[in-house]
């Protein structure tokens, strides 16, 4: 007989490896230099795992986007036959123990309770592979599954409206994901990476990964920050003689109303804030 599968965030691989690179960013922050999720990482999701060969499949499915769904049908038959090579027995004797590690180091409700981007497609990917090991599941729930993971991929990459005044591309850095940023800042020596940041850019990141779970909290910690900046730029703007600069400025204090919009912080809001903080020193710098 068919069966309908639940899914199961604890057991999903793709979420197990996001929410310990998570975990590694908040021990740092925390002072634990030898956070036990760098020790778990390594242990569990290196290229000899069936851990980490299972993650990489996941990867794949979230990260790669087609135009058409015919590609993405193609990608997906491919992993799916990447994924039958790999040991199940193995596999789960190494989450298993993963799990376990977990539960020893961390309080379980607290490490599941944040918030997953793409939770839907995470879930969609874990029943996927499930189904190839489970005679009896679900052919509709497969189904269903299969076509979220197409559409996903198929997604189209529409381009945001550019925002950002010239001034701040001349100060942006190369765009990275917030989180990743803080896992690399951390396994290629983080802390001398981490000592570039300002007080405000390290009171944010910390905000960030605190508050990863709490919308609110996080919201109302950047909307107060959009007012200390406009107050900071303000002071700064009748200091620019430069009457180009004043424009370009002028412009950005405006842009600044679009990090407060919306009930959820995006990843994106955050990045951009963290740029206004660097743009900041940078004016300090030039007109003392």
């Amino acid at each position: 007989m068919a069966q309908r599968v639940k899914h199961s965030k604890i057991k999903n691989t793709g979420i197990l490896f996001e929410l310990l690179s998570r975990q590694i960013t908040v021990d740092i922050m925390n002072g634990d230099e030898k956070s036990k999720s760098v020790e778990m990482l390594k242990k569990f999701f290196n290229e000899s795992t069936e851990l980490g060969k299972e993650n990489q499949l996941y990867q794949v499915l979230l990260k790669e986007n087609y135009n058409s769904s015919r590609k993405a049908e193609k990608l997906v038959d491919a992993v799916i036959k990447t994924r039958e090579k790999l040991q199940n027995k193995k596999l789960r004797t190494e989450k298993y123990n993963l799990i376990k590690e977990i539960k020893e180091n961390y309080t379980v409700e607290d490490f599941f309770r944040a918030r997953i981007p793409n939770f839907k497609v995470y879930a969609s990917i874990y029943k996927k592979f499930l189904s190839e090991t489970t005679p009896t599941f679900d052919p509709v729930d497969e189904v269903d599954s299969t076509f979220s993971i197409i559409e996903h991929i198929t997604r189209n990459k529409v381009k945001s409206k550019n925002t950002d005044s010239q001034v701040i591309s001349e100060f942006k850095k190369e765009d990275k994901d917030l989180r990743l940023l803080s896992y690399q800042l951390m396994v290629d020596n983080f802390n001398g990476k981490y000592k570039n940041l300002n007080s405000m850019q390290r009171n944010l990141l910390k905000e960030y990964v605190n508050n990863i779970s709490n919308t609110n909290s996080l919201r109302e910690f950047i909307n107060n920050e959009v007012v200390k900046i406009k107050q900071i730029l303000n002071k700064i703007l009748p200091r620019v003689t430069d009457n180009i600069t004043k424009i370009k400025l002028t412009e950005a204090i405006k842009q600044t109303t679009n990090l407060s919009k919306g009930k959820i912080v995006k990843d994106k809001q955050v990045v951009a804030l963290m740029r206004y903080y660097e743009l900041i020193k940078e004016l300090h710098n030039v007109t003392g």
